[in-house]
């Protein structure tokens, strides 16, 4: 019989075979010896290994005709005999013993050499993914049968074959159970491949769902399905991360929920290579700060938060030197600077333009983008020239203000206002930004570990080299006009230069408390509040002045001034700027009248003018891993306590309680 007709028999046969007539055939064929029994299966197995054309629908056939009552409940009436249902169990069984003969017994003799046609599979090579389909439903024998029909057709067409059968199966599975079919299958394969093919099967694998992931040819939840796959597949994971990094990462600004989580979720649970470019790894960190914030911002929408971002970035931190400072100075500017963030954190930001559309590459929720990438959206580039090709008066540009992007558009009446963030939202949220900064400052050493590279960074005390860093990235976000050498500082007459600057930083503090925060943050990392030292100076300067010219009767009229003396002293005693005695006086702040807490302050103001804030002042502890300072050296102390003590004898009523923690 020729193929062409075969395959035309075969069709015309599945829509005869209903369950009348099977039952009808079993009758018949029943009362036959079992010899001929035999024979006629022999020659049914053999015809259908020959065919090509609708195999697929055979198999389905075979394979739901095959399965046992329990599994397949027919209509009543319609019901296949037993026996009937036994003889396609049998050749489907007999049908996968004679594909396997012929796959493993007419290969090639070289591991290059081509494998003769084998119809039946060659017809199933259209249909792999629906194999997978039929062979994750789990149901039983069912599974099992396509299953090794699927090792057989990934072993006979090549690896071109077996990646597109692993990459649906990745994409498919839902559970552990089902991933471990692909698995198994994987692993089928290797023992019948060559040692050449079967080593780069995995990597061809992923190459081929990244080519996927690229040509947008996978749904929203194929594609986080595919990375819940590959979490819970370690070998998977190891190739993401030595290879593809660059091609997942993106992943992260994904507009869907589910698959940027689950995107954060593959990452975080990898080890990144320590040979990884600088120009991928800052687009790997832009990409995971960036994720950081919409987590977040969908947290407040009713979201889940986990704690999957916060740890990507700490292993991204842990890489290198680099990447620690990437990773916090993007979270620092991100949380002050970039559009809509500051609000969460309870901090109020300048109404911008909703028009104004980030700059190439900037991290989403950005929109403070700079005019000239707003103009240069018409054109490659800036043309001043008299020309007609976009020049002199005919060119357009949009106005603005230099740092903050366009200018913002006059609220229309009818808009509804955004809703502020409640106060225990507020709170969560910039706990759980501190923390995520926290951890990526505690990581000690880049690369710890050398084993699996899974393990957390071991906890330990904030780094002082992490927390330089976060208190540059604050200096430069709070005062950017500023260079980082202004440390020491001048007389107190000498703010009366600086008015305007010092102002600009009180301000930032008022539009966003998150800065509080991080200087409690910078002060656990001795020295590196030394390099907040313009910041502290001008915040200082400003409270002076309040204090100055406040007429009240006690200082907790001025509950946000009050707050922020307290905060500030408190932040130089931890940070060793201060002794003991002067870093404990803002316990003393809510019992004083606003002149007496000018008074302490400018002894504090004092102090720091003669003894400049430097880290050369502080000297390393071995044992405990921590800088610190001898206030030994700085000379006699009486000279700055004579005021506090004298607040003290006269407020002795009411902080006779604290006198002890002003004892030298």
């Amino acid at each position: 019989m020729s193929p062409a007709l075969l395959g035309a028999v075969s069709a015309e046969l599945v829509d005869s075979l209903k369950p009348p007539v099977l039952n009808q055939l079993q009758q018949l064929l029943g009362s036959l010896p079992r010899e001929e029994q035999e024979n006629m299966v022999s020659l049914a197995v053999h015809l259908l290994g020959q065919t090509s054309t609708g195999a697929f629908r055979l198999l389905r056939f075979l394979v739901d005709t095959a399965m046992p009552a329990s599994v397949i409940i027919a209509a009543p009436g319609l019901a296949v005999h037993e026996g009937a249902r036994e003889a396609c169990e049998r050749v489907v069984q007999l049908l996968l013993l004679s594909l396997q003969n012929l796959v493993f017994s007419l290969g090639g003799e070289s591991p290059g050499s081509a494998r003769p046609a084998i119809p039946f599979l060659d017809g199933l090579r259209a249909h792999v993914r629906e194999l997978c389909v039929e062979t994750l439903r789990l149901e039983r024998k069912r599974h099992l049968w396509l299953h090794q029909l699927l090792a057989l057709l990934a072993v006979h067409g090549g690896p071109s074959c077996a990646t597109e059968a692993l990459c649906h199966m990745l994409t498919l599975a839902r559970t552990q159970e089902e991933l471990g079919l692909a698995a198994q299958l994987h692993a089928a394969v290797l023992v019948s491949s060559s040692s050449s093919c079967a080593a780069g099967l995995l990597p061809a694998t992923v190459q081929r769902c990244v080519a996927q992931i690229h040509a947008g040819g996978l749904t929203d939840q194929q594609l986080a399905q595919l990375l819940s796959s590959a979490i819970m597949s370690a070998q998977v994971a190891r190739i993401v991360s030595a290879s593809h990094l660059h091609d997942f990462s993106p992943l992260l600004l994904h507009d869907s929920p589910l698959v940027s989580d689950a995107a954060a979720s593959l990452l975080s649970s990898t080890r990144f290579p320590g040979s990884l470019q600088p120009a991928r790894l800052l687009s790997v960190a832009r990409a995971a700060v960036a994720h950081f914030f919409l987590s977040l911002r969908r947290r407040g929408g009713g979201g889940v938060v986990t704690a999957d971002s916060a740890r990507l970035l700490a292993r991204l931190s842990s890489v290198s030197s680099l990447s620690l400072k990437a990773v916090l100075q993007l979270l620092v500017e991100g949380a002050l600077l970039w559009g809509g963030n500051a609000e969460m954190f309870g901090g109020k930001r300048v109404p911008l333009s909703g028009a104004a559309a980030p700059a190439e590459g900037a991290c989403p929720g950005d929109t403070r983008a700079p005019l000239l990438e707003v103009n240069r959206k018409f054109g490659t580039a800036v043309n001043f020239s008299g020309g007609g090709g976009g020049g002199g008066v005919w060119s357009v540009f949009h106005a603005g203000i230099v740092g903050r992007g366009l200018k913002p558009s006059p609220p229309s009446p009818s808009a509804p206002a955004a809703p502020s963030p409640a106060p225990e939202e507020v709170l969560l949220n910039q706990h759980l930004f501190v923390d995520a900064v926290a951890r990526c400052c505690c990581s000690s050493k880049y690369h710890a570990g050398t084993g699996s590279g899974l393990e957390e960074p071991q906890a330990s005390p904030v780094s002082p080299e992490a927390a330089k860093l976060v208190a540059m990235a604050l200096a430069e976000s709070v005062c950017p006009d500023v260079a980082n050498g202004e440390l020491p500082w001048p007389p107190e007459d000498h703010a009366r230069t600086t008015v305007e600057r010092d102002i600009r930083i009180r301000r930032r503090f008022e539009e966003n408390p998150l800065l509080f925060q991080l200087l409690r943050l910078v002060a656990a990392g001795r020295p590196a509040l030394c390099y907040c030292s313009v910041v502290l100076r001008g915040l200082l300067a400003t409270l002076l002045a309040h204090w100055e010219g406040s007429r009240e009767a006690t200082a907790l009229a001025s509950p946000w001034h009050l707050r922020a003396s307290s905060v500030l002293v408190a932040c130089m005693g931890e940070a060793q700027l201060l002794p003991p005695v002067l870093g404990n006086m803002h316990e003393a702040f809510p019992f004083l009248a606003p002149f007496e807490v000018r008074l302490l302050l400018l002894s504090v103001w004092d102090y720091m003018r003669d003894n400049s804030p430097l880290p050369q002042r502080f000297s390393f502890n071995a044992e405990t891993g921590l800088f610190y300072r001898d206030f030994a050296k700085d000379g006699d102390m009486s000279k700055y306590l004579s005021v506090l003590y004298s607040v003290l004898h006269k407020n002795v009523d009411r902080l006779g309680h604290l006198c002890g923690r002003f004892q030298l």
